[in-house]
This record gives structure tokens, sequence and C-alpha cells, in this order.
């Protein structure tokens, strides 16, 4: 999904009050889905626009989205591709990504 659709969507959440967090990714090493500058936005109603990557790295990201938008804390997060589930399901990458998730 292009950028501009993010921008779109931040400035209707600020219209009509709705939480949500934006998630970047401001790092890479390695092979991975999508590269750094990379966004999705969070709504607090579970609607996604944009895509770090799918999979279960974005789901995990996704997951403290919910945290971040519920605390109204911003926080950082490795997705590291290389072992565990993301290894073992055959992904095609194995890199580690690093997404910074702000409250919106």
């Amino acid at each position: 999904m292009r950028s501009r659709n993010i921008f779109d969507s931040l400035l209707e959440i600020k219209k009509t009050g709705k939480k949500a967090a934006l998630a970047t990714i401001i790092r890479t090493k390695g092979s991975t889905p999508r590269k750094t500058g990379s966004k999705m936005l969070i709504i607090e109603d579970g609607k996604l626009i944009g895509t770090i990557g799918g999979g279960c790295g974005e789901a995990e990201v996704i997951e403290i989205a919910i945290e971040v938008i519920c605390k109204q804390q911003p926080a950082q997060h490795q997705v590291d591709l290389t072992k565990g589930l993301f290894y073992e399901d055959g992904g095609i990458c194995g890199g580690i990504m690093d997404v910074f998730i702000e409250p919106i």
C-alpha cells in the first residue's frame, strides 16, 4: 500500500479522535521482507494500513502496537527472522528488523 494512504489515514484519525500506532522499520540487517522506512498503521479497531512484511514478525509488532495504543507510550521492538518459528516455518527471509512503534 502506498505511503500516501497511511498519511491520509493519519489525518482521518486526527479528525475522528481514534487512537492508533505507527510502526516504522528503522533498521534492517540481512534479508528482510521490507526495508528501512516501511510503515504500517495499526488502528484501535483492528484495521491495518500498510505492511512491514507480513507473517509472524508483523503479528508480533501488531501485538506490541496494541500495548502502545493502550499505554500511549512508544516502544522499539526487534523482529529476528533468523531463528525460532520464523526459520522453522521455511521463511525465505533470514534477517533482523528494528521497528519503532509510536502512539498516534
